[in-house]
């Protein structure tokens, strides 16, 4: 196609213009009443010096502690060491925000401690802990990261997924797959030893400092990171980490391992990252041997530790594979992790108990809520997998009816002619196979 005649060609759009439609676009999920078009500008454009310097009046503005309060009331939760529930401090909401921004602005602030409490690792006796901070203190941490996101988010790496705007897990691993369909299967596997309770306070700060320079946020971020933990009647302050369960925790943790995203990219390594947990794919044994030697430079000169027993190179096209985010991947093939098979197998047990008294559909319907659920992430697994989970729940619902007809022990031998699985399509059971067979289908047209 020729060119027109310069008379005839449109008048370009000013530069200025056209961005202002497409930063709203791309920053449409901040904070409105805190990220304007304005701001928003600057934020593309980079401020002098890199760093920004006033914040606090924006994040403690009543519209923004009212935004952060929905986004709390959004997650639920349970209730801090003071006992207040979210509908609780709903009852003065404005009463409870206005204190809230009086505190912050007069620099008042104290967050109080975080109530600790122990959560089981799916398929492990080990405990995991958890920092469940107050009402307030949620509020107060939401204001704080939807004022300070967008300045971070901005430089992030790519391939880091974690807890980021318009991105999760589904994400990381269609990347996995990606890289290993282009022939990456030589996979550095990495696990950092207790991350979020080792990570370096100051180090973070100065992390923070390279593009924050308000002291009110520093301030702010300091008092949270030497936040009290309260566990029955004992106090005490952590001298490292940032607590597990807190709001601001991802994205502080996302911020200290940025410059090792940075540094693996500009190494040219193809790195996969959700919050503490990553792989590296490369060509060959050497290349992943040296990405590994990267990593773990890398974690000494931050004072972090790859854990010993967990960092492992192997080759995916062999026996062994890898886990990642949920699934195990191993000569071309993903399926659930057994962690996490078992725990859907939990759940789906406790449901089909063989004294369950309910009606047959009753209990189809509630387990089918728990396979629907699990099989939104999952479906993308070997359909064996799927297979053999829907022989097993087909299973437990066969022992319900053998023992309701009067007959011992689990189902077996005759149960299956009695009950085949035809009788249990009609009676609407969630079929994974053949939710993945269609699925499968829909994406092909």
């Amino acid at each position: 196609m020729r060119d027109r005649p310069a008379q005839e060609r449109p008048a370009a759009v000013p530069e200025t213009a056209r961005r202002a439609g497409e930063n709203r676009s791309r920053w449409d999920w901040v904070e409105e009443t805190v990220w304007t078009e304005r701001m928003l500008e600057a934020l593309e454009q980079g401020v002098k010096g890199g760093r920004w310097y006033s914040l606090m009046d924006k994040i403690t503005r009543e519209a923004n502690l009212r935004a952060g309060f929905q986004a709390v009331k959004a997650r639920q939760g349970a209730p801090g060491v003071d006992h207040i529930t979210i509908e609780r401090f709903e009852e003065h909401l404005g009463e409870n925000l206005e204190k809230l921004e009086r505190q912050l602005r007069e620099a008042t602030y104290c967050p109080q401690a975080n109530r600790r409490q122990w959560i089981d690792k799916p398929g492990s006796r080990e405990q995991r802990p958890l920092g469940i901070p107050t009402v307030r203190d949620r509020v107060a941490q939401t204001a704080l990261k939807q004022g300070i996101e967008p300045i971070f988010e901005r430089d992030f790496a790519e391939h880091s997924y974690g807890f980021r705007p318009g991105r999760g897990c589904k994400d990381a691993l269609r990347r996995v797959q990606q890289l290993l369909d282009r022939g990456l299967s030589w996979v550095v596997d990495a696990d950092i030893r207790s991350y979020y309770d080792t990570i370096p306070p100051q180090r973070l700060l100065e992390r923070v400092e390279e593009k924050v320079s308000d002291r009110g946020v520093l301030t702010l971020i300091h008092a949270f990171l030497e936040q009290e933990v309260m566990e029955g009647l004992k106090h005490w302050t952590p001298e490292e980490g940032t607590p597990q369960g807190a709001v601001i925790s991802p994205l502080l943790s996302n911020i200290y391992l940025n410059p090792l995203d940075h540094r693996i990219a500009g190494a040219g390594f193809e790195m996969v990252r959700y919050a503490d947990d990553f792989v590296i794919l490369c060509a060959t044994e050497a290349e992943a041997q040296a990405a590994l030697r990267l990593v773990e430079q890398w974690m000494t000169e931050n004072e972090l530790r790859l854990h010993p027993d967990k960092t492992r190179i192997v080759e995916a096209r062999q026996a062994g594979g890898f886990d990642f985010l949920g699934y195990h991947f191993e000569r071309g093939y993903k399926w659930p992790r057994p962690k996490r098979l078992q725990k859907v197998k939990d759940r789906v047990r406790g449901k089909t108990k063989r004294t369950n008294g309910q009606r047959l559909d009753v209990i189809i319907a509630d387990v089918n809520e728990s396979l629907r659920g699990w099989f939104q992430y999952f479906q993308h697994s070997h359909k064996t997998a799927l297979r053999q989970l829907d022989g097993w729940v087909r299973g437990r619902l066969r022992s319900i009816l053998r023992k309701r007809s009067k007959r011992k022990g689990r189902a077996r031998g005759k149960d299956h002619q009695r009950w085949p699985n035809a009788f249990f399509a009609k009676h609407r059971l969630f079929s994974l196979e053949q939710a993945r067979a269609e699925a499968c289908q829909s994406s092909c047209r």
